[in-house]
């Protein structure tokens, strides 16, 4: 699974994308919801913790906490956006 990083997300993680393993493979859970995806997240690259918000599209629209995702969707963090 390719996740798209903007912002302060692309800071954090190093990269523009992030792949995520889709196979248990390394042991951990295999992110199914958008909730568990911030949850994988999180554990891997706390700094995200601190975001006071994180938004997640699904295929080119916002996604909810308990949206099912798999490994053929387009998947991005938004980060919180300031400006003036």
């Amino acid at each position: 699974m390719t996740i798209l990083l903007f912002g302060i997300t692309k800071d954090i993680v190093g990269s523009s994308t992030l792949s995520v393993p889709t196979s248990s493979a390394t042991g951990r859970r295999i992110p199914r919801t958008v909730k568990e995806l911030k949850q994988f997240l999180g554990e891997t690259y706390p700094e995200l913790n601190k975001l006071s918000s994180l938004a997640v599209a699904v295929n080119n629209s916002y996604a909810t906490d308990d949206e099912a995702i798999n490994s053929y969707d387009e998947i991005a963090l938004i980060p919180p956006v300031s400006g003036g």
